[in-house]
């Protein structure tokens, strides 16, 4: 039967919408700012403006920067942790490695949890989950108590070796509930099934930091939505860019850390997929942040870890960049009298200047407007009325005047500081990874995507660059691509010379058991779960290892395991330029991706347009181009009105709705069968 399924992506900035009714195929666009005390309000009115009726809607996909946002900010809760005997300071130690080894001021975070918050009990696992020490319950009953007359509203348990074996831990949690069935209680053994203790700490700690706000963000917004008439599912989109459900999130939110990007990549995916690009480089321009994700072959990359705030999770993450470089960064002169452009950004509230709700510092947004590249008479629908005088004082007063530069120049500094810092940000997912950009080809989304595509894509030497349509809610429309999925991982560190494939596979199959166990949880069918697995080699002795993809059970028809070592050796060779083949390897994690594939959004074909684009010419204006030697007559284009086949040369500027898409002097712009525009550089082949 065909659904209505909403997608809603939460920036920094904005929240997007993107309706698609699949009787109909209609898809309808909202955004409305994001205030981050008020998301749940602004949520329902993003949801009232779309003209649908909320029961009718059969599923809510949601990709939330609750997770992110409380780690980054440090307003998480206060909470507790229970920990091997021995093992309490393991937050505070950490590791002995210097991550910025020529900052001799650098001091590595501070633990979220207080010393005096963190309690040992007696218990002992070996590596194979056998036990060594049995729990003392009467110890750890002793323990919940004084975390409870301390007031925390969160307790993390993080034995050692519970990834072998999570009984002791389970213990626990059954006992805190019986004590202090108020808290918020997080296991590590829940939440990975990797080895590396001061990591699984960091982790499970992460993890129950932001148990009570995302459980309090939820139970809200559920609340809400069932009032106003919602039957359907509440699925939240994790930093794999799989669904997870919304009772699944509440007792492991670290799995949506990257849930707001990963929607933009997934997105991506799809699009290339559609039009024959598997090599891309996703750019996601959003109001506070640039994000940056490489496709190669069609997949995005993925790690096992990530840091946020000098902190390492071991989760399954799309491999995304992130930096402080969008529409609403800050513009500013440092102490030594230095020229930047962010981190800091003025977000929704109150945003930038030009939007006329009393910011006072100058952004990218006010920079693009005073170099006449952004309409001012029809931001966002017109929705918003621009403040140019006030865009152009800040500008004036704070950049301009200090450092002795014009208005313009002024301007255009800041729109080309702020390329640079994403130019670094693309370098490190390509060049410092041993790929060449000019390999690969670029899209722009986001809300300020089209502002920097071609700009971007310049820089680099990059021949391609693809705006999509409606670039501004292309995450959100990703989010509706996403599958429902549940990773499993599993550290059993083997010599391969003593495993045989039927060993192999049987492992997995443990595994399977519990990623279709998990689905079926969150009431999903599980006859057309489809698998992905992966093995963690490294040669013996190494420290660091590789994933590799195992060859399916046909592949291994008539070999033994000498085929997975060659893909290994493969890999290893073209991660790090060399391998060893015949010295001894090691399988350390075996990893599980369960799947439900979920029916995919395609955009449509357009109409064949005139060839020339002469039906979306909209008029003139004066627009700055440092390539030309300042302003410039630029024809503007209306987005809706090109047609697929219309084809003209920069400088141009093309509006729609909800963003503005910049092509520069010297390069083309065409409209393909599917409305996207496609941007190479005159004389590229």
């Amino acid at each position: 039967m065909p659904e209505k399924r909403l997608a809603v992506d939460v920036g920094g900035t904005f929240i997007d919408f993107v309706l698609l009714d699949e009787d109909t195929g209609k898809v309808t666009l909202d955004k409305q700012p994001s205030l981050k005390d008020q998301l749940t309000e602004c949520m329902i009115e993003g949801i009232d403006s779309l003209d649908v009726d909320i029961g009718d809607l059969a599923m809510i996909m949601h990709g939330s920067t609750v997770v992110i946002n409380t780690i980054l900010q440090e307003v998480g809760s206060n909470i507790g942790l229970i920990t091997t005997q021995g093992f309490r300071d393991v937050l505070q130690l950490g590791r002995g490695n210097r991550p910025e080894v020529y900052n001799l001021l650098y001091k590595p975070p501070q633990s979220i949890i207080p010393r005096y918050l963190r309690f040992e009990v007696p218990e002992r696992l070996d590596y194979k989950g056998e036990v060594l020490t049995p729990l003392d319950e009467s110890a750890t009953r002793e323990v919940i108590e004084q975390l409870k007359a301390r007031g925390v509203e969160g307790i993390g348990v993080c034995f050692l070796h519970a990834y072998a074996n999570a009984d002791h831990e389970q213990m626990v949690r059954k006992i805190a509930e019986e004590i202090y069935p108020e808290a918020y209680v997080s296991i590590s053994s829940d939440i990975t099934g990797e080895f590396r203790e001061f990591e699984r700490t960091s982790t499970v700690a992460l993890n129950t930091y932001v148990m009570p706000q995302v459980a309090e963000y939820l139970s809200d917004l559920e609340n809400r939505l069932t009032a106003l008439g919602f039957k359907g599912a509440l699925n939240i989109i994790q930093s794999t860019g799989g669904l997870a459900s919304s009772e699944d999130v509440r007792k492991t939110p670290i799995r949506t850390l990257e849930s707001g990007p990963a929607g933009g990549v997934i997105g991506a995916v799809g699009l290339g997929d559609q039009i024959g690009e598997s090599n891309l480089i996703a750019t996601d321009v959003g109001g506070t942040s640039f994000d940056v994700a490489l496709i190669m072959e069609g997949r995005p990359f993925e790690k096992s870890e990530t840091y946020v705030n000098g902190r390492p999770v071991l989760q399954a993450t799309i491999d995304i960049t992130s930096v402080g470089a969008g529409g609403g960064s800050i513009a500013w002169i440092d102490d030594s009298g230095a020229f930047r452009v962010g981190p800091l950004s003025a977000e929704a509230d109150p945003g930038p200047v030009c939007f006329g709700k009393g910011g006072t510092e100058p952004t990218v947004t006010d920079a693009h407007l005073v170099l006449g590249r952004i309409n001012p008479e029809n931001f966002l629908g017109n929705r918003i009325a621009m403040d140019v005088a006030g865009a152009k004082k800040a500008i004036q007063d704070k950049i301009a005047g200090p450092l002795g530069l014009s208005l313009e120049d002024a301007a255009y500094g800041i729109t080309h500081l702020a390329d640079i810092n994403m130019i670094h940000a693309i370098r490190r997912v390509t060049i410092e990874r041993g790929h060449d950009p000019r390999d690969f080809t670029l899209l722009g989304y986001g809300g300020g995507g089209g502002l920097f595509a071609s700009s971007l894509a310049k820089e680099l030497e990059i021949g391609k660059a693809i705006v999509p349509p409606n670039p501004a809610v292309f995450s959100a429309w990703g989010i509706l691509s996403a599958d429902f999925r549940e990773d499993v991982t599993r550290t059993s560190v083997s010599a391969v010379a003593d495993l045989s494939v039927e060993q192999i596979f049987a492992q997995f199959n443990q595994l399977a058991e519990v990623g279709l166990d998990r689905l079926a949880k969150s009431g999903l069918l599980t006859d057309q779960v489809r698998f992905i697995r992966t093995v963690d080699m490294r040669y013996d002795g190494q420290e660091h290892a590789v994933k590799v993809p195992l060859p399916s059970e046909d592949d291994f028809k008539g070999q033994d395991l000498s085929l997975l070592e060659r893909r290994f050796d493969e890999l290893h060779q073209k991660t790090y330029a060399y391998a060893t083949p015949g010295h001894p390897t090691e399988i350390v994690n075996f990893r599980l991706s369960a799947i439900i594939d979920s029916k995919k959004p395609i955009l449509p074909e357009i109409l064949a347009g005139t060839g020339d684009g002469s039906a979306a010419l909209q008029g003139k204006r004066s627009v700055y181009f440092k390539e030309s030697g300042g302003e410039v007559e630029c024809p503007i284009y209306k987005r809706e009105a090109l047609g697929a086949g219309d084809e003209f040369s920069g400088p141009a500027i093309i509006e729609e709705w909800n963003t503005t898409t910049v092509v520069y002097p010297g390069q083309n712009v065409a409209v393909d069968t599917y409305g996207n525009l496609i941007i190479t550089q005159e004389g590229a082949s």
